[in-house]
């Protein structure tokens, strides 16, 4: 499904936080497959059989937001990979963060890309995930207006209608930038919406604002009158690569195999940008012009080790999700950190 296909259908998605004990299911979202099966308890995939035995799938996803996935993905390197073991790689598309965790709490993807705080909500919401593997540090989210609508800055908002897709990273960096102006969110009337549904109600007049995310940013950046008003780096969250404990545990040499995998692609993207940036294009249907603003000019690929910087920077954003209410009070916010960083189970492979 491509980004024109997919405009249409998105907001059939729930934008809603996860909750400990609520399983959510995340549809197919496209791709080469469906995202079907359940959570038996075991953190894998029994509905696509990938809990042992030849025959078995690994399902993955693909998210215009994770350049590494789209060059896998194009290059057909992991079904590669498992050729010689009959096992299938299925890909669904994560149409942003909140996606993809529902993909990994219902058991329907055993590796799913998000943002770092999305993955603390959800690992502290009880989804059993770990991140063994970075797959960016973007700058992919940016607060954007059109450039006559009056809003120049943060404190314009007030009382304004503002698209964000709550669960995902531009939705924590409205709450961190508000903050910077002395507002909350109780100031602005969030409007929630998918990512590209926030694209498209920007630009229809049906917000006032968007907090944005990458292609779909860049795209209105380069091809409307639109300003990104609100740009801070670092409240972007790295792009973090999560799997399930189960499918670790259960699978150890598979996973090692899918993040040896992942490895090879993050080189082959560092060394050839342009190509990279050209699937970019051609996947979401969008210009050369707007792939390269947001994969060479916005995206980090250096570091994909997880470590004490990722740890560091959750640690501060944390008190946001007890703040907004979207874990427990007496969520212990630093074991899950702990938990869900997990620096060596790729140490072997990346380079």
């Amino acid at each position: 499904m491509d980004r024109r296909g997919f405009l249409t259908t998105a907001g059939t998605t729930i934008a809603t936080p996860l909750v400990a004990g609520c399983i959510a299911t995340g549809g197919s979202g496209g791709g080469n497959g469906n995202a079907g099966g359940s959570n038996d308890g075991s953190g894998t995939n029994s509905g696509n059989g990938s809990s042992g035995g030849d025959g078995r799938t690994i399902t993955v996803d693909w998210a215009y937001y994770n350049p590494i996935s789209l060059v896998l993905r194009d290059h057909g390197w992991l079904e590669e990979e498992f050729a010689d073991d009959d096992v299938s790689i299925e890909w669904v598309l994560s149409l942003g963060s909140n996606q993809a965790n529902e993909y990994s709490q219902s058991g329907s993807a055993e590796f799913a890309s998000t943002a770092g705080i999305a993955a603390l909500l959800a690992r502290t919401n009880g989804v059993p995930i770990r991140t063994p593997y970075i797959y960016s540090k973007p700058e992919w989210t940016a607060l954007v207006a059109k450039s006559d609508s009056g809003i120049e800055e943060v404190a314009d908002l007030e009382g304004k209608r503002v698209a964000a897709t709550r669960g995902t990273d531009p939705y924590f960096f409205l709450l961190q930038a508000l903050e910077t102006a002395g507002l909350s969110e109780s100031d602005v009337e969030v409007v929630h919406l998918q990512h590209p549904d926030g694209q498209s109600a920007l630009v229809q007049d049906d917000v006032d604002a968007w907090a944005g995310l990458d292609p779909h940013m860049a795209e209105l950046e380069l091809e409307h009158d639109v300003d990104l008003f609100f740009r801070e780096p670092d409240f972007n969250t790295y792009g973090f690569l999560n799997v399930l404990d189960g499918f670790l545990e259960d699978h150890p040499e598979d996973a090692r195999r899918v993040l040896e995998t992942y490895e090879r692609g993050r080189q082959w993207a560092l060394e050839n940008p342009q190509e990279t940036a050209s699937i970019l294009a051609a996947e979401s249907d969008m210009s050369q012009a707007v792939a390269e603003r947001v994969f060479v000019e916005r995206n980090d690929l250096s570091t994909a080790l997880p470590g004490e910087q990722h740890r560091d920077l959750l640690s501060t954003l944390a008190p946001i999700l007890k703040d907004e209410g979207m874990v427990q009070p007496d969520a212990d916010l630093q074991a899950r950190i702990d938990e869900l960083i997990d620096s060596e189970t790729a140490r072997e492979v990346v380079n």
